[in-house]
């Protein structure tokens, strides 16, 4: 009864090298990824028990995907075959999610096509201890965040910890819903979320007043005052976690704060000139605070150890993290 169960669509990435060189070499790198994939492998590698759930068009590629989790120990037996395709996304080398140059190509996806009742989560959540998702899957359409909303029902009957990462995509609320009209029905299950202070602005309608973001006794201050907010607003949750990471000319300046018994934690600070890849940095954080929960670990280790994950993810090329526990705890860029 220690496993971790992550709820969320598996996405390709292919990233191109622009300026024409990937028609010129007619070249395209893909990785496997999704925001709660990549929990799920970062967990696995730290010798997490971890349950992954999707939805896969039932074909070869789907299945050589899944040879190749469950040879990373990841138990796939509650992934779904439905639909017919594969969400895919394309973002170049280096660069960020955020960035505006993402394009997505993952409508109608087998995911996003998931119905109500479609999975008997009675069954598949008998044997967990914790369940994560992301604020992703409800942007992806109305069913998708009710299929969330039952997994979330079932989950809290069960005393399963929850929790969230309130990782907002623009480009993904499309369906005639703001976020802050469909997310506080979701994170009213949540133990633990994360996310950032703006992300929490959009999301849950708290207000962000940071005069200056260089300020950091400005931002600690906005991290107190929306985690308070949260707590308060959603009475089950006990433990917020808000990243801040700014560019910097060609670099990047982090740092994270975690909120536990009315008490701001605060990580050490962390700057960087040079960045491999951005993407999966924030799930790496997230498999962080999981990984340290479930270890019973003291909160200041907790956020220590989740910020030095996300910001040792920076330097390694695709979604996902491939450093041990180790690696990370001693890791100097």
């Amino acid at each position: 009864m220690n496993k971790v169960f992550c709820f969320g669509e598996l996405m390709l990435r292919f990233s191109p090298h622009l300026e024409g060189k990937w028609l010129k070499d007619s070249v395209m790198p893909v990785y496997a990824g999704g925001a709660e994939l990549n929990v799920s492998i970062a967990l696995a590698r730290w010798n997490q028990p971890v349950m992954y759930c999707t939805a896969l068009p039932e074909n070869y590629l789907s299945h050589e995907i899944l040879n190749s989790l469950q040879q990373k120990n990841i138990d796939v037996s509650a992934v779904i075959f439905s639909g017919t395709r594969i969400g895919t996304y394309y973002l170049p080398q280096g660069a960020d999610l955020k960035n505006t140059g993402v394009i997505y190509d993952r409508a109608f996806s087998s995911f996003a096509e998931l119905q109500p009742g479609q999975i008997d989560w009675d069954t598949v959540l008998s044997e967990v201890k914790w369940f994560h998702f992301s604020a992703i899957n409800p942007a992806l359409g109305k069913n998708a965040a009710i299929v969330c909303r039952e997994a979330l029902e079932v989950a809290a009957k069960k005393n399963i910890v929850i929790s969230v990462d309130l990782n907002y995509r623009p480009k993904l609320w499309q369906y005639g819903e703001a976020p802050s009209a469909i997310m506080p029905e979701l994170v009213q299950y949540c133990k633990i979320v994360m996310g950032n202070v703006w992300a929490a602005e959009t999301m849950l309608n708290i207000p962000v007043n940071i005069r200056d973001k260089t300020n950091k006794s400005d931002c600690l201050q906005q991290a107190m005052a929306t985690s308070q907010a949260i707590c308060h607003k959603f009475p089950r949750c006990s433990q917020v976690a808000n990243t801040f990471r700014f560019d910097q000319h060609n670099g990047i300046l982090y740092y994270a704060t975690l909120f536990n018994d009315n008490e701001l934690f605060v990580s050490g600070e962390k700057q960087t000139d040079q960045v491999i890849d951005q993407v999966g940095s924030g799930d790496c954080f997230m498999a962080g605070l999981i990984y340290g929960n479930m270890k019973d670990q003291a909160p200041q280790e907790i956020i220590d150890f989740a910020a030095a994950a996300a910001f040792n993810k920076l330097f390694i090329k695709g979604d996902v993290t491939t450093s041990s526990v180790d690696e990370i705890k001693n890791f100097k860029s």
